[in-house]
């Protein structure tokens, strides 16, 4: 809930390091040619040598996994949606009950990214919305639950978001940049008329709808200015007018989830408000009611992730996010009287939905042992279900990798003491390797997201079957740590969150088990920018990096990423158009000081990116290797910000993987 572009990147980096593939087959001519996998027409390879077919078939029983994820519940007892893959992409699958066969609804060459369910019994249909190559400019479409084709219902163009049903199962609001390509407006309609779109409100900047009132009226909605700074506000469905509901001006305060109680008297809602961590709070629904929300939970030193409330207005479900292992607590909403709750293997909860009826709670959860699947949970029965169970490619879970919550001291002090950065430590299994084990620093993109123990499917290769140590830490600016440390590498601090992965070299000496003089560094995104920078100003302790769709210049990303992103990223980097701020960012850029990096490096980028544009990839590796470096490049023409379609990602992980063995193994 911190970061709506943070979250989806979360899940398309997940998608694209699980990503549920299988190899690449080699197909070829003759007895010299099966040595090799060759790269499908899509991918541009430049740089990369031949790649071994063997080195392919051992990553694969690593590779082919599956995953599940919710998306709804169909009404009544017809079961869930599920988003899944059997062929090259993700696509939405109905279950009918716990453990029950899968049937595929979508069938697309592009992946859908959601999935909702018409609420009105005997509706007969979902909408869902997906992309084109990756571009994420979602397009929302009615599709029947019973077959037959999907019927646009967008404007074929701009980018669509967060499609949300009133309670009666009647229309959808939702979040779309039609009018100007930049601008997030919210517009109604009955998704059984496709040309019925209205305009609900024009707006100025990214407005997601929540929640409609129990009668249809009024309309919970956020306003994002940025990662620590979001409203609430309120709007009348039937003049668009819109009203505040949190302080307009306020400043520093973050608002996440908001929904109204089945009675429509109160307005539950996550907020860091008056405190370090997301609460969850409770507020007076009624329009002359002085905004006032009393805490549900007390103080718990974590963020509140997300949360649920039963149709029949007793019970709250909420995720408490603990140095990124999820939480699951149920709560009397009454009195927020703790109530029992299932165990759960470790990991991360998302998608948490109460079924209609209130009789089940479903859920979707991964972890370092679990790719992805999703359960459902019976308050009154105390019964967890497991309704799908994702294929491990006969792995055993007890083969897969823990990890271990580390931390380390980093330049500056907090408070008394130095500041310390959390991470998690995977270790080779013991016996397999002798220590000291080579490293590879694996940093989260966002900047405001956060490592956290998702199933990696290549990371367990990489771990189990070459023997190398990941660390992935959490440095300044990451979420889940409280508002303070997420503001740490704001504005000119920015390079401050580089430098804790010098505290992070720094700290390796003091582990037996790691060797410091056998380190990568690699990451996405933000953390490819992070990546990129550690090549510059750690040159001679690092062997290698990678770059996965990674800034290169905040001056061209910023002046470039798709306009509807720009404001709010300059919030968090700095605004280039303003001189000082511009040099500043020039001057603290990789592509300024590629003269520094040394040692090989790969990039990979997808060419339809329209977060971080694949100019960015091309500028640093034109001014890498015109500076005599080693670059390995590989450009995706059908893909985004993140690979996710199967025979890609498959590629991608080959071409990674043969890059750690050269450079950072010597193999």
């Amino acid at each position: 809930m911190r970061s709506v572009a943070g979250t989806l990147l979360g899940l398309v980096l997940l998608v694209a390091q699980a990503a549920w593939p299988a190899p690449v087959a080699p197909a070829p001519e003759d007895a010299s040619a099966a040595a090799v996998v060759r790269p499908g027409e899509n991918l541009v390879t430049d740089g990369i040598p031949d790649l071994p077919a063997a080195l392919a078939a051992r990553q694969a029983r690593y590779q082919e996994v599956r995953a599940a994820y919710f998306q709804d519940w169909l009404p009544g007892a017809e079961g869930m949606l599920i988003i899944t893959r059997f062929a090259d992409t993700a696509q939405v699958h109905k279950v009918p009950f716990a453990g029950g066969r899968r049937e595929q609804l979508t069938f697309f060459p592009d992946r859908v990214a959601f999935a909702r369910a018409c609420p009105r019994k005997g509706c007969g249909y979902f909408v869902f919305g997906k992309d084109r190559g990756g571009d994420e400019f979602f397009q929302l479409y009615r599709q029947p639950l019973a077959g037959g084709e999907a019927v646009l219902l967008s404007d074929g163009r701009s980018k669509n978001e967060a499609p949300l049903w009133d309670r009666a199962g009647k229309q959808i609001a939702y979040a779309s940049t039609r009018r100007n390509g930049k601008d997030f407006d919210l517009y109604l309609q009955d998704p059984e008329q496709p040309g019925s779109a209205r305009l609900l409100a024009e707006l100025e900047g990214l407005w997601l709808p929540l929640d409609f009132s129990p009668d249809g009226k009024t309309l919970l909605v956020r306003q994002e200015i940025s990662i620590s700074e979001r409203h609430l506000w309120r709007l009348d469905v039937a003049s668009g007018q819109k009203s505040p509901l949190s302080p307009p001006d306020e400043k520093g305060v973050a608002y996440g989830g908001a929904r109204f109680s089945p009675d429509g008297k109160r307005i539950y809602l996550v907020s860091d408000r008056g405190h370090e961590f997301l609460r969850l709070l409770v507020q007076d629904a009624a329009p002359a009611a002085a905004f006032e929300p009393r805490p549900v939970t007390a103080a718990l030193g974590w963020d509140v992730e997300a949360f649920d409330l039963s149709a029949d207005g007793k019970t709250l479900a909420l995720v408490v996010n603990q140095a990124g292992f999820s939480e699951l607590r149920l709560l009397a909403a009454a009195t927020g009287k703790a109530l029992p709750a299932p165990e759960l293997p470790r990991g991360v909860l998302s998608g948490l939905r109460f079924q209609r009826d209130g009789a089940r709670l479903a859920l979707s959860l991964t972890g370092s042992r679990l790719p992805g699947d999703v359960f459902a949970h019976a308050p009154k029965a105390r019964a967890l279900e497991r309704w799908t169970f994702s294929e491990l490619a006969g792995l055993s879970p007890e083969e897969l990798i823990e990890p271990q919550l580390v931390d380390f001291p980093t330049f500056d002090d907090d408070g008394p003491a130095k500041r310390r950065v959390p991470a998690l430590l995977y270790l080779p299994p013991a016996g397999r390797f002798q220590p000291p084990y080579p490293v590879v620093i694996s940093i989260h993109g966002g900047p405001e997201s956060q490592a956290r123990p998702w199933y990696q499917s290549l990371m367990n290769y990489r771990i189990a079957e070459l023997g190398l140590a990941v660390v992935s830490p959490n440095v300044r600016g990451s979420s889940g740590y409280g508002k303070t440390y997420l503001a740490l590498d704001d504005g000119k601090a920015r390079e401050d969150s580089v430098r804790d992965i010098g505290a992070l070299l720094d700290w390796l000496p003091s582990r037996p088990e790691l060797d410091p003089k056998r380190v990568a560094v690699s990451g996405g995104s933000y953390g490819g920018y992070m990546a990129l920078a550690s090549l510059t100003m750690y040159a001679d302790r690092l062997k290698a990096g990678v770059s996965y769709v990674g800034i290169s210049s905040f001056v061209t990303f910023l002046e470039n990423t798709q306009p509807y992103r720009q404001d709010l990223r300059r919030v968090e980097y700095g605004d280039e158009r303003e001189p000082g701020m511009r040099m500043f960012l020039e001057m603290i850029s990789p592509l300024s000081n590629a003269e520094r990096i040394r040692a090989p490096l790969l990039v990979l980028q997808g060419q339809n990116d329209p977060r971080v544009p694949a100019a960015e990839a091309a500028q640093i590796v034109a001014k890498v290797r015109g500076r005599g470096g080693e670059v390995w490049y590989l450009l995706a023409r059908d893909e985004g910000h993140g690979f996710v379609k199967k025979t890609n990602v498959d590629f991608a992980n080959l071409v990674t993987t043969r890059f750690l063995q050269r450079h950072l193994l010597g193999q």
